[in-house]
């Protein structure tokens, strides 16, 4: 036979057998590592955190409706729509920069609240509605429909909606400048026409958080938080003013 045997020599190292995923060597012998944290447990506590955020929105719409700040936006309606849009991007900053602390979740519960009292010019409108009550009931009912059925798809499936990405940003994008006109130009035809366009881009939104959580593109639970409670809270708002201008009972 042509194989040669090579002795160990006194102060040489000979290669050891790979060990499993998780075990790392330490001395000569073998201890376990922390893993990171999986992706069930990031898509668990994000389900946990955006069920608490809306406690803060509730809140807070109660607060911006007991203020009567609907005559301030009567009042001022393009300033106080840009002044307010300007405090909720301002919050989100917040909330990144703290995300990777305890602190985060407070900032994320501020924003939520915010975002309350921003809902206080649509609620204040329904509510003047015969039905009012009902169509927010009913908006209500059909976003955790959307929300339930597309993320249990994305879960289940597995399926990797990240090509998505691109063509919703800019989507997103486009409707954030067509909004911030419609401020000027108050046309009700667009406006609807703006919020089917809002719920198909946050719909499709839902996906695409979902899919990047249960594939490890979004391992922080806060920033995974407000990804989707944002796309909730648009999606609510398009249904309910859709379901206000075809289906709303005035006096």
């Amino acid at each position: 036979m042509d194989r040669k045997f090579e002795p160990v020599m006194p102060g040489r190292q000979t290669q050891l057998p790979p060990l499993p995923e998780g075990v790392e060597r330490a001395g000569g012998a073998s201890r376990p590592i922390p893993l990171p944290i999986s992706e069930n447990t990031v898509l668990r506590n994000t389900y946990w955190l955006l069920a608490l955020t809306m406690l803060p929105t509730i809140v807070g719409a109660y607060v911006g409706m007991q203020l009567n700040l609907f005559a301030f936006f009567q009042s001022a309606p393009v300033m106080a729509p840009l002044l307010l849009f300007g405090v909720m991007i301002g919050s989100l900053f917040v909330v990144t920069a703290l995300r990777n602390s305890a602190w985060g979740v407070v900032a994320l519960f501020g924003f939520t609240f915010i975002a309350g009292v921003a809902l206080t010019p649509i609620l204040t409108v329904a509510l003047g509605l015969r039905n009012g009550g009902q169509l927010i009931g009913l908006a209500g009912g059909m976003t955790a429909a959307i929300f339930f059925a597309l993320a249990g798809v994305a879960t289940v499936t597995k399926k990797d909606f990240s090509f998505m990405g691109k063509f919703l940003f800019v989507g997103l994008i486009l409707l954030i400048v067509a909004s911030l006109a419609n401020l000027f130009f108050q046309m009700p035809a667009f406006s609807v026409a703006l919020s089917a366009i809002a719920v198909l881009i946050f719909s499709a939104y839902i996906l695409y958080d979902v899919s990047r959580i249960v594939h490890g593109g979004e391992t922080n639970y806060i920033m995974a938080t407000m990804a989707l409670y944002l796309n909730v809270y648009n999606l609510f708002i398009s249904l309910l003013n859709i379901l206000m201008a075809f289906s709303g009972q005035r006096d």
